[in-house]
Formats: C-alpha cells, structure tokens, sequence
C-alpha cells in the first residue's frame, strides 16, 4: 500500500500551528445542550468539553466548534495513542432530546477508548445557527462539505497537539454526511487538503455519499469504506466506482447485503419521509440496522485500525 501522508515531524509545529488558527477564530457563543445529569452518570457521556480551532474563515466570521473530548487513559500512562475525530451523520451529534450524545456517537467512543484510541467529537452544526441537516434539500443546506472538511482539518490539528496523542496516527471516523466528510478531507484534489499540515490517518466512512469526490477525481491516504448494498439513501455503486477509480493510495470497499442506511446500529429498519433526498427524492429513505453487518463491519474497522493506526 502506498503511503501519501505528509506529517510534521515536531508536535511544538502543531501547537503553534493551532495557536494561530485560534487567534484568527472568534467564538460564537454557543456550546450546545447542556447534557442532563442522568447523562453524566453513564460511561463519562460528555467526556472533557473543549473548544476546537477551526480553519472555516469562507463567511468571514469563523467559529470555534464545541467539543467533547474522551481520552483512552491518563496523560503519561504508557506510550502516545493514536486518536480519531467522529464525524456525526446530518442528524447532529446529538440525540433527539437534545440534551447527550447520541447513542452512536457514545457507544463508539467507548468501543475505541477500550481499543486504546483518544476519541473527539465536535458540533460543526449548532455555532452555525442550525440542529439538523436531514430534512434539507441538498443545494438548500447552510452547513455544506466545505465548511465540515475545514472543520475536520482543524480537529486534527487539534488533536495532534494534545498530550499522549500519536502525532502520527490521527484520523477521522464519520458516518453519513460525516462519512463524506472523512472523503472530503482525505481528498487531495482539494488545495486546503493538501496544504493541511495534518492528514488524516487513518480515515473510515459509514454509508458516505460518493458522487461529489467520485466526479471531481479522488486521490486518497487509504481510505475503508463501509456501505450497504441496498442503502437507497447513499447508494453504494458510487462509492464502488470511487473505490476502483481512486488513484494515491488503496481504497478499502466492503458492501453488506441486505443493509440499509445505519446499518451499523440497533433501532429496526423504518422509513424515514422527511428526508428529501436519496435514490427516490421525496418517497423516503430506509434507515436501521442489521446485526450481521453491525459486527462484521465492527470487526473490519477494528483490523483497519491495528493495521493503520498502529493497535496492539
């Protein structure tokens, strides 16, 4: 497997690195839900709150995103560890209530932590005047992928700076529109990707949407890409397109039979109607999980990890 990443080899260039980007980034004043109390009482739900520097100045008033961060362990316990920012879905990181994480974005950061990964999860959504991006038309949406690559940029700069981080090994695990953002930030067709002075390694999409970097050339740090074969709201073929075509490094394609969107978690499949996109615009997208998918696809993350990301 060819390696394309470029990383600096001095942590002190991170930090100076993100000292400047928060110079040049005003606050927004709004960190979120406040998470409930019962919240706080299950698996550290809120971890550490943080504000993450971004690198989005395209509207000329740029935001510090909210952050919760989740350490594998404590600073100076054993060698640095490799960390990932998760990417939320156009749901938010947020559950329904509004008030914790949601259980995707919880289980997950458990599951990784007890891997030995530092996890940090942001909300690109709320400094930026909106809760969810599901039920808006694609060409109508306020948050696009320009504004969640350059804020996935920053979190990894963010990260590489931070005590017991493997500066090496940082990357991004998104889901849905999180999942297309991981390929936008992992694509160095885009100039600010390949400026950036931390890339993503490594870099895992669930069920992302494909056809914007299948069309505009994707050239890629090894990608795993994680979708289902009967998704009819990110259909696979384009991902399979993208994953043959991919020139820079080896993309890794798996397609579940049998799975929809959200293949990964535990809710029984149901039929969205709010959502305006997808293979169908307007009559609905299927949304739910499969359990044989759910592990599997757990299982191939897990081994994608211990060979990018340097697990025991």
């Amino acid at each position: 497997m060819r390696d394309v990443r470029s990383l600096p080899t001095s942590v002190s260039r991170f930090r100076r690195g993100a000292a400047r980007i928060a110079l040049c980034c005003a606050t927004a004043g709004l960190l979120g839900p406040v998470v409930s109390a019962t919240a706080e009482r299950t698996h550290r739900e809120v971890g550490e709150r943080v504000e993450v520097p971004c690198l989005d100045l395209s509207a000329g008033e740029a935001v510090r995103l909210p952050g919760f961060w989740f350490r594998a362990g404590p600073v100076g316990d054993g060698p640095p560890r490799p960390a990932l920012v998760l990417l939320h879905g156009c749901g938010g990181p947020y559950a329904r209530d509004g008030t914790r994480l949601s259980e995707r974005m919880l289980e997950y950061s458990a599951w990784l932590n007890r891997l030995g990964v530092h996890v940090l999860i942001t909300d690109p959504l709320t400094p930026r005047g909106e809760r969810e991006l599901c039920t808006q038309r694609m060409g109508g949406r306020a948050v696009t992928q320009s504004h969640r690559r350059r804020d996935a940029l920053g979190a990894l700069q963010w990260l590489a700076a931070q005590p017991g981080v493997d500066e090496r090994h940082v990357g991004l695990l998104g889901w849905s529109h999180g999942g297309s953002t991981a390929l936008a930030a992992t694509n160095l067709h885009h100039p600010e990707v390949r400026s950036a002075p931390v890339k993503p390694a490594p870099a895992d999409a669930f069920y992302p949407g494909c056809g914007v970097d299948l069309r505009s050339g994707y050239r890629a740090a090894a990608p795993l890409l994680l979708v289902g074969e009967d998704d009819d709201w990110t259909p696979p073929e384009p991902c399979r397109q993208l994953a043959a075509q991919a020139s820079g490094a080896l993309v890794t394609f798996h397609a579940y039979p049998g799975a929809v969107h959200g293949f990964d978690g535990t809710a029984l499949i149901t039929l969205r109607r709010d959502v305006p996109n997808g293979v169908r615009p307007g009559q609905g997208v299927r949304v739910g999980g499969q359990p044989a998918a759910r592990e599997l696809s757990r299982e191939r993350l897990r081994s994608f990890l211990v060979r990018e990301a340097g697990l025991p």
